[in-house]
């Protein structure tokens, strides 16, 4: 609701939504992909960060490796070091790489895997720590200096207030579908730049939640990357007919008004809702374990 009231607004003034917002503050947005999840297959892997290198994308990423539905902390702390090594030495360094723990590991897993990952150079780790026990990453802040990422599950700026005025991690990953639109995002971003904490925006949803994220991004001194699993052009073309502009790895700004997309209704009713079921993960010995 919060977005469609931004994106109205910015239509009936006849602006793109981030002149609302302050303007820009820089005239393009950077980005990363989701690059192939090879579990614990590294060749694989560099393949598809390899690929993405050649597309123009200055950033990879991928997730914690594991095999099938079975996670094994273990095997999967050595694959990724192993990884984030073969990644490193395939694309060089002008491309920064994102490793994405998504709550999985505990505290001492997550010590092991970031002192390993520091001396790789990775742009940052995410979410190493369940995101319900947020002062957890007190104890993780002060031994490894990987930068560290957290906070797309969280709701409001409330949530983010311990771990951002405590200067616990480096990016917020706020989630503007679930943080409250651009208006709590846009209160987030301000909390963190008083912290020197910079923004990662959650993005792993269609056309228009790219476009709030970009809007939010271009009009914020303190932006560091936004998430982008797709090129943009490529994804629901049907329903979204007009999307942001993408451009060697970064986003363009829109000159439309409001969000700057289009939506078609009718294609979109031709595309019904499929409720989906997540992963469930377990660990060798059967018993269930954090997705």
């Amino acid at each position: 609701m919060d977005i469609a009231l931004w994106d109205i607004k910015g239509r009936a003034l006849g602006v793109p939504v981030y002149e609302l917002l302050g303007g820009r503050a820089r005239d393009r947005v950077v980005c990363y992909p989701h690059n192939m999840e090879a579990g614990t297959d590294t060749s694989a892997l560099v393949e598809s960060c390899s690929k993405t290198k050649e597309e123009g994308w200055r950033f990879v990423r991928w997730g914690l490796p594991q095999e099938g539905g079975v996670f094994e902390t273990r095997r999967s702390l050595f694959a990724a070091i192993e990884q984030l090594a073969a990644v490193r030495e395939a694309v060089g360094e002008e491309i920064e790489m994102i490793l994405d723990v998504h709550t999985r590991l505990d505290m001492p897993d997550s010590l092991r895997l970031c002192r390993e990952a520091e001396p790789l150079r990775p742009y940052f780790i995410e979410d190493p720590l369940r995101s319900e026990d947020s002062g957890s990453y007190g104890m993780l802040r002060l031994r490894p200096a990987v930068p560290l990422a957290a906070g797309e599950q969280f709701g409001s700026k409330w949530e983010f207030r311990e771990l951002v005025e405590k200067e616990w991690i480096d990016y917020a990953r706020v989630d503007l579908y679930i943080a409250g639109g651009i208006t709590e995002a846009k209160k987030v971003a301000a909390m963190c730049e008083a912290h020197h904490v910079k923004l990662a925006a959650h993005n792993p949803l269609g056309p228009v939640s790219t476009a709030a994220c970009l809007h939010l991004n271009l009009s914020c001194p303190n932006f560091g990357i936004q998430e982008q699993p797709y090129r943009p052009g490529t994804f629901l073309t049907d329903v979204v007919p007009v999307q942001p502009e993408w451009v060697d790895g970064h986003l363009l700004p829109p000159t439309r008004p409001g969000l700057g997309v289009e939506f078609d209704r009718e294609a979109a009713k031709r595309r019904p809702f499929r409720m989906a079921v997540l992963p469930h993960l377990r660990r060798p010995d059967g018993s269930v374990t954090n997705w």
